[in-house]
Formats: structure tokens, C-alpha cells, sequence
């Protein structure tokens, strides 16, 4: 079988991972915690990075940093991941889901801003497989109605947009270091912050409610607890696996795009004749190959499609159910406008397996299949 996705391995995290444990520190913070965060904010020109123990974390200290309260809404896309809503719905947020483009499947710009009303606090944006959003209306459109913005670059990690990473263009960027994504820490994730008035404020929250990290800086003479928080912090171990790709995080980004490259030449025939839909790129976007997905013509041939593969040895999946449509999505919030594209094209998608290290051998296996499926599914849907 080929999967769908392997965690990428490089070959010097078990060495860190023992350098950490001889430095007897292997506790949030350590040496590799540090090399990390530096990196994010070198690499990226961030002001601020803080490591997280997942893009779920940074995304609940983004949604508490925006200082959420009772009956705030925020807007977001409905096609995404839970984590992106369940972050605001711990902040006391009332959700507001709105439509996607069917072309990059990221919110639809141009239906934020009907669903902005006197409640509105924040617009999330979701770079979907490291595509970025339009970010350039989106910010104007939050200055125009004095709205904070925040990035759920779980899947951005060196993608850009306009020469900009994502992650560093809103208020606050969360990133996701989890084993399916670019780079992996196991579970892990990354805060940006682009403001330096909420570095500290970020840094108490991270660390229990206590301000830690002016005690380590020799800031004050003993630290104490000074506000809420919780334990965001993750563990060196985990920033020592993490470092060993961040080294190389060229090489796995070079890797990915050749697949993802060689997928695209491979499928533009079959597209062409309209058998399928590819990914679409738009100008001034830099994605990172996080993933590679066809669309089939509906959800019958999807299902039949991702059965046909199974039984060819390639293993295939597809996501996400439309929050609004989920129990908890009509509890915690409702949809702002018509549903035109986050469903049916929720039903299309199909994503194939794209990881750093997939062999031309594998590719060409995968390829053969999928080819092999379109070249008769037109007597058969």
C-alpha cells in the first residue's frame, strides 16, 4: 500500500533528541525550543514566534489574545478543520460561517463583508494546502471595520503570498508542526504575533498565567502567577525532532514541489478534457506542496474513485465536512449567505498521497491509477 502520508524523518532527530536529554532540560524553553523560535522569526521576518504543543494551541492563544467576549463574532470559512472554530468557541465567540471559492477552496473574500454586523470582532482566514488566501481585500477590509485578523496557516508553512509569508500578514499566525503536515514535531504548532504589545501578554499565557519568562531574562527577581493561562508549551524533545527539518527545510520543500509538480504535468491531459479539476495557484501565491488534490465531478464518482485506488495498493482520503452543517457547527454558530460552493465542492475533492521522500517508482504507481480510473469513468457517472 501506498499512504497517504508518512512523517517526514531526516535522520538527525534522534541525535537532538539525546543531546537534549544530556543537557538534562528537556522541559518547554530548552535549547531547541529557542533554535526554533529563532528560526520561525529569521526565516520568516516575524517579530514574535512562540512554539506551541499544536496548531490547535497557537490557534486558542491567537482566540484569546483577541480578547473574545460574550457574543463577539467571528467570521470564518465553513470548509476547514474543527480546530480552526473550536479555538474561538472556547474564547466565547458566536461563529459566523461563510462561503469558499471554488478555485483555491479558501474563503471567499468577497462574502466577508455581508456578514459583518455591529458583533464582528475577528475574520479568520485559512490558507487551504498552503494556497494563500486574498489577503490584500481581506486586511482592508478589517481596517475598514477596525477588525482583527487571524491566519490559520496550519498548513502555510513556506508558502507566501505576494512575497509575504503566511503566517506574518494578520494579527496572529498559527502554524501546525502535526505528523501530516510539511514539517512535524509528532503534535506541535507555532504562534506568530505581528504586534510586539502582545509578546509578553502571549508569553504569560502560554506559561500558566505566570510571567516565567521575565524571571529567565533577569526581568524581575522571582516569577509569579499575573494572569490566566494555561500550559502551551511544548516539550524540547519534541522542538529537538522539529529542528532536525527546519534545518533542511528546503530540501523537504524542494522535495514536495517535485511531486506535487509531477502529479500536476501528469493530470493536465485529463483535466484538459474536463475528466477532472486540478489545484489552482493564483498570481502572486507561493505555495509549499503541502498537499495535491484532483476534484472529481461529484461525490458518486469520489466514492468510487478513492474504492478503485484502495484496491491498486494507493491509499486516499478526502476532507472536510462542512463545519456549519456538523451538530456543533449549528450549536456554536450559524451561515452567513448562500452555501453555493463549501458543500458541492466539499463532495469533489480527493486528496492523493504527497510526502517528503514518495518515490518516482510509488508517484508513477499512483499516477497509473488514477489515469486508469478517468480513462473509463465517463461510461460509468
Amino acid at each position: 500500500m501506498i499512504n497517504f502520508n508518512e512523517p517526514p524523518f531526516l535522520g538527525m532527530e534522534l541525535g537532538y533528541i539525546q543531546h537534549a536529554i544530556n543537557n538534562k532540560k528537556i522541559c518547554g524553553d530548552g535549547e531547541f525550543t529557542k533554535r526554533c523560535n529563532a528560526w520561525l522569526e529569521d526565516r520568516f521576518d516575524s517579530q514574535k514566534a512562540l512554539l506551541t504543543t499544536s496548531g490547535t494551541a497557537a490557534l486558542e492563544m491567537a482566540a484569546l489574545m483577541c480578547e473574545i467576549k460574550p457574543g463577539d463574532e467571528v467570521i470564518l470559512p465553513s470548509y476547514t478543520f474543527s480546530s480552526t472554530a473550536t479555538a474561538f468557541v472556547l474564547a466565547g465567540a458566536r461563529l459566523v460561517f461563510v462561503d469558499i471559492r471554488p478555485d483555491t477552496m479558501n474563503v471567499d473574500e468577497c462574502a466577508i463583508e455581508a456578514a459583518i454586523t455591529g458583533k464582528t470582532k475577528v475574520i479568520v482566514v485559512v490558507h487551504y494546502a498552503g494556497v494563500a488566501c486574498e489577503m490584500d481585500a481581506i486586511t482592508a477590509m478589517a481596517s475598514k471595520y477596525d477588525l482583527l485578523v487571524v491566519e490559520d496557516a496550519a498548513q502555510g508553512v513556506m508558502s507566501a503570498y505576494k512575497g509575504r509569508p503566511l503566517g506574518t500578514i494578520g494579527d496572529f499566525g498559527c502554524y501546525s508542526f502535526h505528523e501530516t503536515k510539511n514539517y512535524s514535531m509528532g503534535e506541535g504548532g507555532a504562534l506568530l504575533i505581528a504586534d510586539e504589545k502582545h509578546n509578553e501578554p502571549a508569553e504569560v499565557l502560554r506559561e500558566k498565567g505566570t510571567n516565567r519568562s521575565r524571571f529567565f531574562r533577569g526581568q524581575v527577581d522571582k516569577y509569579t502567577w499575573v494572569d490566566y493561562g494555561s500550559s502551551y508549551l511544548p516539550s524540547d524533545l519534541n522542538a529537538a525532532f522539529l529542528w532536525a527539518q527546519l534545518e533542511r527545510a528546503d530540501d523537504i520543500n524542494e522535495d514536495r514541489l517535485a511531486s506535487w509538480n509531477r502529479y500536476y504535468r501528469a493530470f493536465s491531459d485529463l483535466a484538459a478534457r474536463e475528466k477532472l479539476s486540478l489545484p489552482v495557484v493564483p498570481e502572486g501565491c507561493v505555495h509549499n506542496a503541502h498537499m495535491f488534490y484532483l476534484k472529481c465531478r461529484g461525490l458518486e464518482e469520489r466514492t468510487a474513485f478513492i474504492a478503485y485506488l484502495k484496491e491498486r495498493g494507493v491509499q486516499s482520503t478526502f476532507h472536510y465536512i462542512p463545519l456549519h452543517s456538523a451538530p456543533a457547527g449549528r450549536k456554536f454558530g450559524r451561515f452567513a449567505g448562500k452555501d453555493v460552493h463549501t458543500t458541492v465542492e466539499s463532495e469533489r475533492i480527493v486528496r492523493l498521497p504527497m510526502y517528503y521522500g514518495l518515490t518516482v517508482e510509488d508517484q508513477a504507481r499512483v499516477i497509473e491509477a488514477v489515469q486508469s480510473f478517468f480513462a473509463s469513468s465517463s461510461t460509468r457517472f
